[in-house]
């Protein structure tokens, strides 16, 4: 009885037969994968990648497109270190930003608690998201005029209850606060959501347990709700963040940067450098620097909040 013996050596050489074929359907996936993602990759390269090259570049130039720009190194760096307004303008987005967090994410939060209690309704969601809805400018014209001095109807009430009239944005410790109101009362909705689908995941298990340990609503909130919510909210708190620091439409309807440059953020800024002085180089400048800090705030963030790990893995 003959039995036939195959070498290691000849099962070597028949094995890559069978490799070959996940590498061809890799390529065929990763080709069809790449032309999905080819427009938008396109489009990330032409109107996002080249201009924020094209704008480091500038910071180190002269540029005001009237005339070639030429190269100043590091000049528009320094005098952005020497400039008062420069430093003025983030104070007051940072003023801006801290009103608007802190407010936004505490009414989002209870918000969001009080629709994952009581009601799950899709009207109510719809309401709640309304105002996000509608342009920034037009709700930053609609806010101007009701809190306006002499016809606002808000200033109209509050004579009626026998108080004096407030000017909202002429008064500079009064108009950060209100601007960072009107943003809050836009924005809270769609923040409310985004918790509300982060309560979603929350095994209703958690609150039966701890229903039947006795565990109030208070202590039920903080103990299971917001420990188990921290990656949503820190998702949350970095996009409100970076939108916060953008904050331009509102300001150029309502105050345009006054009174006395109360109201001057750093976006306005960059904006009235660049096309109202033509200064694009140091406007380029200002933009490197705000990069920096919004990288730099986020990054910081997202590690002190350990926003990618989760107590429910």
């Amino acid at each position: 009885m003959a039995t036939t013996m195959t070498s290691p050596a000849r099962e070597h050489t028949r094995r890559p037969a069978h490799p070959a074929r996940p590498r061809r359907r890799w390529s065929r996936e990763a080709l069809v994968a790449m032309l999905f993602v080819a427009p938008a990759a396109l489009g990330f390269a032409v109107f996002t990648l080249v201009p924020a090259i094209r704008g480091f570049y500038y910071s180190f130039t002269d540029y005001d497109v009237f005339q070639p720009e030429s190269f100043v190194g590091t000049a528009n760096y320094e005098r952005m270190i020497a400039d008062p307004v420069f430093w003025n303008s983030l104070v007051v987005t940072l003023q801006y930003v801290v009103i608007n967090i802190v407010f936004q994410t505490i009414f989002a939060l209870v918000l969001a608690v009080l629709m994952h209690r009581l009601t799950q309704s899709l009207v109510v969601r719809g309401i709640i998201l309304g105002p996000y809805l509608v342009a920034n400018v037009i709700v930053a014209l609609v806010w101007f005029w009701i809190l306006d001095y002499q016809i606002g109807i808000g200033n109209q009430f509050i004579e009626w209850l026998g108080l004096d009239r407030l000017a909202f944005f002429g008064d500079p410790a009064l108009a950060i606060p209100t601007i960072a109101f009107i943003n809050v009362w836009r924005h809270v909705g769609y923040t409310a959501l985004l918790i509300f689908a982060g309560l979603q995941m929350i095994p209703k298990e958690m609150y039966e347990a701890s229903a039947i340990d006795g565990a109030g609503e208070w202590k039920t909130f903080w103990r299971i709700t917001v420990p188990l919510l921290r990656p949503v909210l820190a998702v949350v708190l970095v996009v409100s963040i970076i939108g916060s620091f953008q904050i331009f439409d509102t300001v150029a309807v309502t105050t345009q940067g006054g009174p006395v440059n109360a109201t001057r953020v750093i976006y306005y800024y960059i904006y009235d450098l660049a096309f109202n002085r033509y200064e694009f180089g140091y406007a380029s400048a200002v933009s490197v620097a705000l990069f920096l800090i919004l990288a730099g705030v986020s990054l910081l963030q997202l590690r002190l909040t350990r926003a990618n790990q989760s107590d429910l893995a």
